[in-house]
């Protein structure tokens, strides 16, 4: 690994033949795919953060199954050898002259782009919320250094409301919001005090979940922990000290009104958006997000631009499962555009969700664009019409080690890209 402080100037400061923005799980794991195809080839990755996390780890956390630190590594311990880290932030892009601009002022030019760098929780857009966080019984497993504070509050609520909020989509991992409630009213029922402890969805979408072939499973479990699911209520503000929550309700008429509950805890999912540097370029589509063709990842509008990941406009499901498979697509058509050719794989919108309905069991959501149901595994794993203990057996004890020694290395079991 090679660790570069680039110097600020309007004249790029490098040049690589692939630069790419971001150094979480789609940076990293396409920049192993390509050097797998390609080992001459010179790759740089922006990224600024000193860590590196398994996300899909802080809901177990929540659920006092996995301990925070097993979800954490320095970046530095998993950043692959054979590329350059530029440790800055990205703040713009000039595709016209093939540059990213650094925070500084640097450009670093490339031969060809992947961006990646995640998306944005936009906590600041709930009024209160930023400042109730953390205390006062107001919580999320959307952070690394809350989702320890979520499994306190499981332990010490013995009786009291307990809100779990979903906003509008597109969210990542959108099974979190209601994970969080399954694996809290698990442990309310192990302990003895479910009875005594009301427990209620607020969920700005109309559905329990997107895919319909998941619902009935979903909803035998809303109904065995006795919640109440409220549809069409989107979070807009809290009073932590008042302990206080208020929704917009939309009504059947397409009129909205404002109501408010309280709680004893508070389990909030953030709105989600682009990062800022990705909705002011020349990627972005309407909404701000990396506008890429669904099933190469390229860039619409520069062929030697590639998207993959969270901040992508792309509909599948915006999970770590879609990024295992989008990484080694995009690897391969760059890899394809280089040798002088049309890219030459396809990304199918694969992503998946495992719901930890309590614990121990959990029902394995697959699926590819158009929430057509894909499942990777037997029936014996993975039945989504039932919860099974072998897709618990997957999330809890195969899917991190597959994470951090061999999706980060870029091996590509189940999801090497065919024609």
């Amino acid at each position: 690994m090679n660790n570069e402080s680039i110097q600020s100037g309007s004249k790029p400061s490098r040049r690589f033949d692939i630069v790419i923005v971001g150094a979480g799980t789609g940076g990293i794991a396409t920049a192993a795919s390509l050097h797998k195809r390609k080992r001459d080839l010179s790759i740089a990755l922006i990224d600024p953060a000193k860590e590196h996390f398994y996300q899909p780890g802080w809901t177990m956390v929540g659920g006092g199954v996995f301990d925070a630190q097993s979800t954490r590594r320095d970046m530095a311990d998993v950043f692959p050898s054979f590329a350059t880290w530029i440790q800055q932030a990205a703040s713009g892009f000039e595709p016209d002259s093939n540059c990213v601009v650094l925070d500084d002022g640097a450009r670093i030019e490339y031969q060809h782009l992947v961006v990646a760098p995640g998306l944005k929780l936009d906590w600041a857009a709930v009024e209160g919320l930023e400042d109730a966080l953390g205390k006062n019984g107001v919580t999320s497993n959307y952070r690394y250094d809350l989702a320890p504070y979520t499994w306190q509050l499981v332990q010490q609520l013995k009786s009291g409301r307990a809100v779990f909020t979903q906003p509008p989509m597109p969210i990542k991992c959108a099974g979190a919001p209601q994970k969080a409630l399954y694996l809290s009213c698990d442990q309310w029922v192990r302990s003895g005090v479910k009875k005594s402890v009301d427990v209620e969805f607020y969920n700005a979408g109309g559905a329990l979940f997107g895919v319909p072939d998941y619902v009935p499973a979903l909803q035998s479990y809303i109904d065995k922990y006795q919640a109440t699911v409220n549809y069409q209520h989107n979070l807009v503000k809290v009073d932590g000290a008042a302990q206080e929550a208020w929704f917009t309700r939309t009504l059947d008429d397409g009129e909205c009104e404002t109501v408010s509950c309280k709680y004893d805890m508070l389990h909030v999912c953030p709105p989600q958006c682009a990062p800022d540097f990705i909705q002011s370029s020349p990627f972005a589509d309407a909404n701000g997000w990396m506008d890429v063709e669904p099933h190469s990842m390229r860039q619409t509008n520069f062929e030697n631009v590639w998207g993959l990941g969270d901040c992508t406009n792309t509909s599948n499901a915006k999970t770590m499962a879609a990024v295992r498979k989008q990484a080694p697509v995009v690897a391969h058509n760059i890899s394809d555009v280089l040798d002088g050719h049309s890219p030459t794989v396809s990304y199918d919108g694969y992503g998946s969700c495992p719901l930890t309905v309590e614990r121990g069991k959990i029902v394995l959501a697959e699926f590819t664009y158009g929430g057509v149901v894909s499942a990777t595994f037997p029936q014996w794993i993975n039945d989504g019409t039932k919860p099974t203990r072998a897709a618990w057996m997957l999330k809890a004890q195969i899917l991190p080690p597959i994470y951090w020694h061999a999706m980060l290395k870029g091996h590509e079991w189940l999801v090497k890209p065919t024609a």
